[in-house]
């Protein structure tokens, strides 16, 4: 092999009451990925106890909720037959190739990490280990399968830099071993040739609306924790209510701009058509072509009919498959024996390089 097989991976945390945000920034790329690439798709829920239990909900909300964004991959389109579906927890080599990452990491990388020190707050001797390390882990996720694309939004850009660092210092530190293992494919490192058993691994960047917004406050991301449910669309929403919520969201009194700058300064106006754009597959301006001029009044009905036609069949299933625990409990132990397989097969080779003794 004379170049990395490609390869998409791609995680996300079982945090529960999955909704239009979770669906346009992630799920609904990593269907459309799936159609030209050989893709592993992981449901981290390692990651999600790197918190309180109070923060988690604890050992039976982490279940329920690891169906539930199974259950969403499924009912949004994910193939589980022809790709690989799976909780982060069954393959074991993902923890173990973590350790080996902690004492590749340097403390310096992890301290520049803004994501722990968002979560960490004010309190940060307090924090636990896993939450300030979990970027390590992070990037055990992904090269654990030697993988060479992942699907970033804007607040995991920085985590992927880091795993592209973690790989290319581990790439560096044995490049001999590597070579005299045969376990390598040349790269360069600035002006020198070395033996990589990682790959750098690239984003792959979103595209419109990949970041939805709050439909009572276009200055805030859509979120489950928003006390008020007319701030987001469920992805177990009926018909009825995906209406409701389009037709309630929050706008201004004027028209929809004759074009794109207009939006500027108007968030909540910049989320109806950044949502619309998203759910029809082109952009900001193409919506504006469309409809600028046009009050909300007829905005909103055609945006509350698009939404319903593309979530309400999603939203079906949604309700449907979590109830049917064996069938995603047997799509998970699948995925994660066949993940495994790959995982093992990367890890015997790290164990190799690194020194460890096996069998």
């Amino acid at each position: 092999m004379s170049t990395f097989e490609p390869l998409v991976f791609s995680g996300v945390q079982p945090t529960g009451n999955l909704h239009l945000g979770n669906y346009l920034g992630a799920v609904r790329r990593w269907v459309a990925l799936q159609e030209n690439n050989n893709c592993i798709y992981c449901v981290v829920d390692q990651h999600a106890i790197t918190q309180a239990v109070s923060v988690w909900g604890g050992p039976a909300e982490l279940q329920r909720n690891t169906r539930e964004v199974t259950a969403a991959f499924l009912a949004a389109g994910i193939d589980a037959e022809k790709h690989i579906v799976f909780n982060q927890s069954r393959v074991r080599q993902h923890a173990e190739l973590a350790w080996v990452f902690n004492c590749i990491a340097r403390m310096g990388w992890l301290n520049r990490m803004t994501q722990f020190k968002d979560k960490a707050g004010k309190d940060r001797e307090n924090a636990s280990v896993g939450l300030f390390a979990y970027p390590n882990l992070m990037a055990a996720d992904i090269l654990v399968y030697r993988a060479t694309h992942v699907p970033v939004g804007e607040d995991q850009k920085q985590h992927l830099e880091l795993t592209r660092d973690i790989a290319q210092k581990f790439n560096t530190d044995f490049s001999d071993r590597i070579a005299e293992l045969g376990l390598g494919i040349e790269t360069q490192s600035g002006d020198e040739t070395i033996q990589s058993f990682f790959p750098l691994t690239e984003p792959v960047i979103g595209g419109p609306a990949a970041r939805v917004m709050s439909l009572r406050d276009g200055t805030k991301k859509m979120s489950k924790s928003d006390p008020s449910d007319l701030s987001r669309i469920n992805l177990t929403d009926d018909e009825d209510t995906i209406s409701k919520k389009i037709r309630k969201a929050k706008t201004d009194s004027e028209p929809l701009p004759s074009d794109i700058e207009g939006l500027n300064d108007r968030p909540e106006a910049d989320n109806l058509v950044g949502i619309y754009a998203a759910l029809t597959d082109t952009d900001k301006a193409g919506v504006i072509r469309d409809f600028g001029g046009q009050q909300f009044s007829v905005f909103k009905p055609a945006l509350a009919d698009l939404a319903v036609a593309k979530l309400a069949p999603i939203a079906s299933e949604m309700r449907r498959l979590p109830a049917d625990t064996a069938y995603i409990d047997s799509v998970l132990k699948n995925g994660g024996e066949r993940a495994a397989i790959l995982a093992e097969k990367t890890m015997r080779n790290v164990r190799d390089i690194v020194g460890f003794l096996q069998d």
